[in-house]
């Protein structure tokens, strides 16, 4: 349960009661796309690098206002996620959800390994080269065949920065910063 507090409104007498703990923050990890079958069970899109996840991950959180339910069973089919909810008994329910999004807590996240980031920790980073150059922020993030590339945007316009350890010198989660060593041709 959060630390809660309470603070006297000066403007207009009350008292209300304020969260001093961060805010819970999530991640997407599938999208409803369809019912399956009769029983409400429905088809996802998955979002998650981590499949396997769902054979564990019990509790998850349904869209934008982050609704908590109850996973009662998970199984791939294909390249497809299927999932059956708690509370939901027929395809008539089932495609209530679809187009909802499915959530985990972001404290719930698959640990990776050293030098590896999820994409919301990537986007939104300031770029600078090893001599302090400012290349702008991380807009986007386009998968390739070999390497992920960076797609930042800043005064010189869109920069393309593969993500390879001869490119990106080092990440900065906690500051924000990615430092890059430009290679001849990425101006």
């Amino acid at each position: 349960m959060p630390d809660r507090r309470l603070v006297a409104s000066a403007r207009n007498g009350y008292l209300k009661a304020v969260s001093s703990s961060p805010p819970q923050r999530y991640l997407a990890i599938a999208r409803v796309g369809s019912a399956h079958g009769v029983s409400g069970e429905v088809s996802c899109q998955l979002l998650t690098d981590f499949p396997e996840r769902f054979s564990r991950t019990k509790r998850v959180f349904l869209g934008e206002e982050h609704q908590p339910i109850e996973i009662q069973h998970s199984r791939l089919n294909g390249n497809r996620l299927l999932l059956r909810f708690s509370g939901v008994e027929n395809r008539t329910e089932a495609i209530r959800l679809v187009g909802r999004t499915v959530y985990i807590p972001e404290s719930e996240a698959v640990r990776l390994p050293a030098g590896s980031y999820f994409w919301h920790q990537v986007i939104g980073m300031a770029v600078r080269t090893a001599d302090g150059q400012d290349l702008g922020n991380v807009v986007n993030i386009l998968e390739t065949g070999s390497n992920d590339v960076y797609v930042v945007q800043g005064d010189r316009g869109e920069v393309l920065i593969p993500a390879t350890k001869e490119v990106v010198k080092s990440i900065e989660v906690d500051d924000g910063i990615m430092t890059v060593e430009l290679i001849e041709g990425l101006l």
